[in-house]
């Protein structure tokens, strides 16, 4: 016998032994291709053909389940261990173990075990759904997804494997392969309550509000004491301005489960407490309790200082306040110097990139014309957006992350190289992604808002890729602005600066000196609005600002409070009122409690 035939039976013997059926039965295949009468090789595929055969009895499977079902995990892993040793081909022991070890941990070992099984039997669509979900746990969201494309792609009706697929896409911002994937999940299984949450939060975010309406209602019903249901159609009741409607279902979300700490904080945001309220007794229950996790006690200290402040109860609010911001900074872990050092990066790249040569507006003959409002968050920018997009012209598309999505590709790449710049094309690239990403929105305006406040970062490389681009920039008195975003939890981590007063102080400072950097380097084309001037001489203004968009009047603009937008920031309920003057003067309440707020913000 051959030096290369030995080698080759050599690794199918190998392969036999780790599991690898698939590979060992091509390698003596191999060899009977070469040596039809090779014995070792005839030997080798009958002994496979029969270990595949020999499954583990029933009784002994249902020994296993029996252990699993009854919650003795540990107890059915030993069992199952027990199985492959005897019967090691046998993917199903695999799959089954990995289910144990995705119970018990480590997640590794389930991993591992799903992986097995895939490998015994490449069409087993469970394995792939459960190597996802296990891939989840661990943060591999991208592997996941695969795994629940290629378990649909097996099993086409696999409503979980949809759904968790539709989830991933979501968070991934690809919203059209989301409802895809989640109308086949509810296709399939016309009673999943989840998939139709699921389905009315990607809606929600490409802001088809009628749709997600109808999908999160279509979840209560389906499961009555479904709470994040409950709790999601309060979020969007409220975001569309019906309070009652959203009052209403956070309290029954809270019915459902009275430690739902986030009902009690969203709840918090519109309602008037008393002393008499029950729901205070039992958010305080829950925050005292040890077992707490960071984050709902984050969320409650938030909800607790609001009853605090209702019930003017100074000392207690500011003792929650201070809590929830404390354990939010700790549990975000923000670095104000690595902030800044981004923030000044930003603006090296923007100095030294190119203008496009052609405005890309008129490129694409596109004729959604942008109008960014940029500025410190709580601002007044929500107002802003309110008043212009209640223009017969404009649609107002809210916060949203499209720019910074579209360039942080190119900035890291260019950090990363150490020597290189943004060129024409990668100019070119931003700015025709940007309008691409909006055509979820479906806008027939000829204006659109942009009110992600953050924006002013970007400033540079919005003017560059969009030379004619309206940059709107709102300012308000800044302790007004500081201590609103301390009392306030966002529901993001992108203002993770807010947490800290020092950290108000010192983003602050540097906000500053970014708006005097682009005011140099773009005289002229940064429009600024002010808040306080905005509420008291509401017609001059509104007519300055639509004169500087290219906007004719619209008395509209002037009834911004009558305007059905959604209006997803913390906002929402100040912008469905009349203008309120005394906005600018309520840290001076609390001034005692300010002081490092108050003398740092002293040169503004």
């Amino acid at each position: 016998m051959s030096l290369k035939i030995q080698r080759i039976l050599s690794s199918a013997k190998k392969n036999t032994k780790k599991g690898d059926l698939k590979k060992a039965g091509d390698l003596y295949r191999s060899v009977l291709s070469i040596i039809p009468d090779n014995q070792e090789a005839k030997k080798g595929l009958l002994l496979l053909e029969e270990s595949k055969s020999k499954s583990p009895s029933k009784k002994e499977l249902d020994n296993a389940m029996r252990l699993y079902s009854s919650g003795l995990v540990k107890e059915s892993l030993d069992s199952i261990n027990l199985l492959i040793e005897l019967h090691p081909h046998q993917p199903l022991l695999f799959n089954f173990a990995g289910a144990c070890y995705s119970q018990i941990g480590p997640v590794d070992n389930a991993i591992s075990c799903f992986e097995k099984a895939i490998t015994l039997k490449s069409d087993y669509a469970e394995a792939y759904y459960n190597l996802g979900v296990a891939l989840q746990k661990v943060k591999q969201t991208d592997k996941a997804l695969k795994n629940y494309q290629k378990a649909t792609s097996i099993k086409h009706a696999y409503p979980q494997a949809h759904n968790n697929a539709g989830l991933i896409e979501m968070n991934n911002g690809d919203y059209e392969s989301a409802i895809k994937s989640l109308e086949w999940a509810v296709a399939y299984n016309p009673n999943y309550a989840e998939a139709f949450n699921n389905l009315g939060a990607t809606y929600q975010e490409i802001m088809n509000y009628d749709d997600a309406l109808k999908q999160f209602k279509k979840a209560t019903v389906i499961d009555p004491k479904y709470a994040l249901a409950h709790n999601n159609l309060g979020i969007l009741f409220q975001m569309l301005g019906f309070q009652e409607n959203a009052l209403e279902s956070y309290s029954k979300a809270i019915e459902i489960n009275s430690n739902y700490a986030e009902a009690h904080k969203n709840i918090s945001s519109i309602k008037k407490y008393d002393e008499r309220d029950s729901q205070v007794k039992i958010m305080e229950k829950l925050y005292s309790i040890d077992s707490t996790n960071n984050s709902d006690k984050i969320q409650l200290c938030f909800a607790l200082a609001k009853v605090n402040q209702d019930l003017n109860k100074e000392k207690d609010f500011f003792k929650y306040l201070n809590e929830g911001n404390n354990l939010q900074k700790k549990e975000l872990g923000f670095s104000f110097e690595s902030y800044k050092k981004i923030q000044s990066n930003i603006i090296d790249i923007a100095k030294a990139s190119p203008s496009i040569a052609k405005n890309i507006l008129d490129k694409k003959n596109s004729i959604k014309k942008p109008l960014f409002i940029v500025g410190m968050p709580r601002s007044g920018s929500s107002l802003v957006e309110q008043i212009l997009s209640s223009h017969s012209e404009v649609f107002g598309a809210g916060e949203m992350n499209n720019f910074k999505n579209a360039s942080n590709p190119f900035i890291e790449k260019i950090l990363q190289s150490s020597s290189e710049n943004l060129t024409d094309k990668n100019i070119l690239s931003i700015g025709t992604e940007y309008l691409n990403s909006l055509d979820k929105y479906s806008i027939s305006e000829k204006f659109f808002t942009d009110k992600m406040p953050l924006n002013f970062e970007y400033i540079g490389l919005i003017l560059k890729a969009f030379p004619e681009a309206k940059i709107i920039h709102v300012t308000r008195d800044a302790r007004a602005i500081c201590w609103s975003i301390y009392k306030h939890y966002f529901s993001v981590t992108g203002n993770s600066w807010g947490y800290d007063m020092n950290d108000l102080v010192n983003f602050y400072s540097l906000y500053v000196k970014t708006m005097d950097t682009w005011n140099e380097l773009f005289p002229n084309k940064i429009y600024e609005i002010n808040y306080e001037k905005l509420i008291n001489e509401q017609k001059s203004e509104t007519k300055d600002l639509l004169n500087f968009c290219d906007l004719k009047w619209d008395d509209n603009c002037l009834e911004f409070h009558k305007n059905t937008r959604a209006v997803k920031t913390a906002s929402h309920s100040q912008v469905r009122k009349k203008i309120y003057k005394g906005s600018s003067e309520a840290w001076k309440k609390y001034e005692a409690y300010l002081k490092p707020l108050i003398d740092g913000l002293s040169d503004y």
